[in-house]
C-alpha cells in the first residue's frame, strides 16, 4: 500500500536543511517553484502518477522559512482570491421531476472534465449550495447529477479533514499512521440536491451511485484507490437519513472547528461524521493492528482468560478511575467462580472483600450504575454485531425474586405465585444479541425494574392509560435503542425477536416510524381481520402449506412443585416436523387507535401435524415486518425464531451458574450493580460453551487462563 510522502518531516532533517541552504546560497534559484522542483528531484517527492509534489513541497518550505531556517526568494505573484468560471446566465430549473427517485428518467452522474462542465458545477454551487463553490483542496473529483428533467445537483470530493478525533479513534490509527495513510481517505466536500427538486429517495439513490463510481474514477486520475470516504452533516439543519439509507456509518461528531481554526475558537456548528468504507478490510490495508479502532470483531475475539475483563469492562465511566480498575479486577475474579459469593471467590481475603463492597455500596446517585457498568461491553457487542450480515436482537424479561431480603430498599412487587403469596424483587428486561449461527454476541441493554402495583384510586381503563405509563413500554424503549444502534452498522440487518408479551399494536406502530429494524414476534392475540374467515389464526390455519421443515425441540427435565414455581413433567427432546404456511394481512388498530392506519405485516404459521402420543403439538403464529416472498423466507424466519431460546439459556446461566437470585444487598440499586457484572460473566460462560461445540478444534488457551487450564487438567485426571 502506497504511503504518503512526509515532505516536511524529510526537509526538517538537519542535513536536508543544510542542502536547501546550500542551494539558496550557491545556486542560481530564480524563484520558489524552481527550488521546490529541485527538492522534489533530490528527495524523490513524487505522487502515485510519478509527478513532482511541487505544491506540498512549497508549503513545507514556507513553514520552514517561518521557523527561521532560511529565507526563500520573494514570491513572484501576490496571492489573491480567484474568481471561479461561471455561466453567463442562471441555470434553468429542472422540469417535470417525478415525486419518486425510481421514476426519474435518464438519471446519471457526469464526471466534470471540461471547462464548460466546470462552469455548470460552479454555477450550481455558488447559487444554491450554502457553502458556495469552495475552494476545494487536495486531490479532487466533481460530478453533476444529470437527468432528462435537467441538472438536479452535484457532488464535490476533495481532501479529508487533517485531524478528527472521533474519526481517528474509529479508524484506530496513531499520529504517524494518520500521516502515512490520510491520502487514502477522500472527503465529500459538496453534496447538492437543488432546493427546487422534491423527489423522495433521490438523495440516497445518487449517494449510492456516486460510491459505485468514485473509487474507479479516482484511481484512473490519481493511480491509486481510496479506502474510505468521509462526509459531514450539519445536525442543526439535517438529519442524515439519506446517508444511513445509502449504508454510510455515523461515527461521531466534529468539535465545531474548521480547517483554518488555528486558535480553537470552535465557531462552527458541530457536524455528524459519516464514513463509508470502500474496502471493508481497510485497516489491514493500512497495516493497523488487529483489532484496531472501533471496527468489527469476531464473536470470540478478545475473550482470552487474561484480557477479557479489560476488554468488556475497561474504560467504564464510573466517576472515579479507581472504581473502573476495581471493576475489572472484580469481574475477572468473579468469572473464575461465578456461582460463589465474592468473599468465597477471594477465599476470605478481607482487603479484597472490603474493596468489593466499598465499590458496590457507592452512593445511590453515583455514576456507578447499571448502564455505565455495561457501556464498554455494549460497545464491544456492537463491534461484534458489525461483523455479521444479520443479528437477532432477542428481547425478554425475567423475574428476580428477592422476597427473603426483608430490609432491602427499592424492590418492587412481583406477580403472586400459585399459592397467592406476594413476592418482592426486580424485573430484568434485556436485549441480547445473537448471530444467525446461534453464537451470543453480548448484552445490548438491560434494565432491572422495580414494578409497582397500580394505585387503588387509579380508575382509568387500560385503553385510557398512555403507553409510556404501561409496563409494556419497556419493549418500545428497547426497540428505540436498537434503532439508534442501527445507525452505527447500516450494513447489518437487525431483527428484534420477541415472545408473545410483545404482541401489542403500539410496538408495530413504533417500527413503522423507523423501519430500519425488523420485528419478529410470536402472536398472542387471535385478532379480528377484515377478510374471511375474519379471525387471524383461522386464516393462517386455512392457508396452503408452502414448506415442511424439521425443528429440534429441546428436552425438558422434570421439575417438582415448589413454593415459587409450578411442577413440570419431563419432555424428551425430538425433531418436530412442521408444516409451514404464510399469509399477508393488514393488522387493524385497536378501537382506541381507530385514527391510525392498519399495519402491513406477514404471518408465518408453523404446525406439528403428527406429534408423539401424549405430547402437545407445536404451533407457532409468528408476526413479522420482514417481506416473506418465498418459502425460503418463511423457513428463515422460523429458524431465527427458534434462536429466541438463547436468551432463556442465558437467563438459566444467570440464575443457575451465577446465582444472581442469591445476591444480598441493602438496596435495589446495589443489587443492580452486582447484577450488571454478572450479566456479562453469564454471556461469556455461555459463549465459551457454545464456541466449544461449534469449534471443538479451538485452542484452549484462547479462552482460558493458565490457572483455569491447570484446574481443568487436574479435574480431568481425577475423573479418569
Amino acid at each position: 500500500m502506497h504511503r504518503q510522502n512526509q515532505i516536511k518531516r524529510t526537509l526538517c532533517e538537519p542535513s536536508n536543511i543544510e542542502y536547501i541552504r546550500h542551494l539558496l546560497m550557491n545556486e542560481e534559484i530564480p524563484h520558489r517553484t524552481d527550488l521546490a522542483a529541485r527538492a522534489c528531484e533530490q528527495f524523490e517527492f513524487l505522487d502515485t502518477r510519478g509527478q513532482a509534489q511541487i505544491s506540498g513541497c512549497l508549503k513545507a518550505l514556507r513553514e520552514l522559512q517561518c521557523a527561521g531556517h532560511f529565507t526563500l526568494p520573494a514570491a513572484r505573484v501576490k496571492p489573491g482570491p480567484k474568481t471561479p468560471g461561471r455561466l453567463s446566465a442562471p441555470l434553468p430549473l429542472p422540469h417535470g421531476v417525478p415525486p419518486k427517485a425510481g421514476d426519474v428518467r435518464g438519471l446519471k452522474l457526469m464526471l466534470v472534465q471540461t471547462a464548460d462542465d466546470m462552469k455548470v458545477w460552479n454555477e450550481l454551487m455558488i447559487e444554491e449550495h450554502p457553502l458556495g463553490v469552495g475552494p476545494l483542496v487536495g486531490r479532487q473529483l466533481r460530478y453533476l447529477i444529470d437527468s432528462h428533467h435537467g441538472w438536479l445537483g452535484g457532488f464535490g470530493f476533495a481532501a479529508p479533514a487533517l485531524q478528527l478525533a472521533d474519526r481517528d479513534q474509529w479508524i484506530g490509527w496513531d499520529r504517524e499512521q494518520r500521516r502515512a495513510y490520510l491520502h487514502l481517505v477522500v472527503g465529500m466536500s459538496r453534496f447538492l440536491i437543488r432546493p427546487s427538486v422534491q423527489c423522495h429517495n433521490l438523495a440516497s439513490k445518487v449517494l449510492g451511485m456516486s460510491l459505485a463510481v468514485l473509487a474507479d474514477d479516482f484511481e484512473q486520475k490519481y493511480c491509486y484507490r481510496p479506502l474510505l470516504i468521509e462526509s459531514f452533516v450539519d445536525i442543526a439543519h439535517y438529519s442524515g437519513t439519506c446517508y444511513r439509507a445509502a449504508n454510510w456509518i455515523e461515527i461521531g461528531q466534529t468539535k465545531g472547528r474548521g480547517r483554518q481554526d488555528r486558535f480553537s475558537q470552535k465557531a462552527l456548528n458541530p457536524k455528524a461524521i459519516y464514513i463509508y468504507p470502500v474496502d471493508p478490510h481497510f485497516r489491514q490495508q493500512m497495516g493497523l493492528a488487529t483489532p484496531a479502532g472501533l471496527g468489527a470483531l469476531e464473536p470470540g475475539e478478545g475473550l482470552d482468560g487474561a484480557q477479557w475483563a479489560e476488554h468488556e469492562f475497561g474504560g467504564a465511566s464510573l466517576g472515579d478511575k479507581r472504581l473502573s480498575k476495581r471493576l475489572i479486577k472484580v469481574a475477572a475474579a468473579k468469572a473464575e467462580m461465578p456461582a460463589r459469593a465474592f468473599s468465597g471467590v477471594v477465599k476470605g481475603n478481607w482487603a479484597a472483600t472490603k474493596a468489593y463492597y466499598r465499590m458496590i455500596d457507592q452512593p445511590e446517585a453515583s455514576e456507578f450504575n447499571l448502564p455505565n457498568i455495561l457501556a464498554p461491553h455494549r460497545e464491544r457487542t456492537a463491534r461484534r454485531m458489525m461483523g455479521q450480515k444479520t443479528v437477532l436482537c432477542l428481547q425478554d424479561g425475567s423475574e428476580l425474586n428477592y422476597t427473603n431480603l426483608d430490609k432491602c430498599r427499592g424492590l418492587g412487587d412481583l406477580k403472586a405465585n400459585q399459592t397467592g403469596a406476594k413476592m418482592r424483587g426486580l424485573n430484568l428486561h434485556s436485549t441480547f444479541a445473537v448471530a444467525p449461527n446461534g453464537l451470543p454476541l453480548g448484552v445490548l441493554k438491560a434494565q432491572c425494574i422495580a414494578p409497582q402495583v397500580k394505585p387503588a384510586d387509579d380508575k382509568r381503563k387500560p385503553s385510557a392509560i398512555p403507553i409510556e405509563e404501561k409496563k409494556t413500554f419497556v419493549w418500545i424503549e428497547h426497540h428505540r435503542d436498537l434503532v439508534e444502534l442501527s445507525k452505527q452498522m447500516p450494513q447489518t440487518q437487525l431483527v428484534n425477536v420477541c415472545d408473545r408479551e410483545a404482541d401489542f399494536f403500539e410496538l408495530f406502530d413504533e417500527q413503522r416510524k423507523s423501519p430500519c429494524v425488523e420485528l419478529l414476534i410470536r402472536a398472542q392475540h387471535n385478532r379480528n381481520i377484515d377478510e374471511e374467515p375474519f379471525k387471524l389464526f383461522v386464516a393462517a390455519r386455512e392457508a396452503p402449506v408452502i414448506s415442511r421443515v424439521g425443528v429440534s425441540i429441546p428436552r425438558h427435565s422434570a421439575r417438582s412443585k415448589k413454593s415459587k414455581q409450578k411442577a413440570r413433567d419431563a419432555r424428551p427432546g425430538r425433531l418436530a416436523d412442521l408444516a409451514i404456511r404464510k399469509i399477508h394481512i393488514q393488522l387493524p388498530p385497536p378501537e382506541y387507535y381507530a385514527a391510525k392506519k392498519p399495519i402491513d405485516i406477514f404471518l408465518v404459521h408453523a404446525l406439528e401435524e403428527n406429534p408423539p402420543p401424549n405430547t402437545k403439538a407445536i404451533e407457532w403464529f409468528i408476526l413479522t415486518t420482514i417481506n416473506i416472498a418465498s418459502a425460503e423466507d418463511a423457513e428463515q424466519c422460523l429458524r431465527w425464531y427458534t434462536l429466541r431460546w438463547r436468551i432463556e439459556d442465558w437467563h438459566r446461566v444467570l440464575k443457575s451458574g451465577c446465582r444472581i437470585d442469591d445476591l444480598a444487598h441493602e438496596t435495589a440499586e446495589r443489587l443492580r450493580r452486582a447484577i450488571g457484572i454478572n450479566l456479562v460473566i453469564a454471556w461469556r460462560v455461555m459463549l465459551m460453551t457454545l464456541l466449544g461445540r461449534e469449534s471443538p478444534e479451538l485452542p484452549a488457551d484462547i479462552l482460558f487462563s493458565d490457572v483455569e487450564l491447570r484446574t481443568l487438567h487436574a479435574y480431568a485426571k481425577k475423573k479418569d
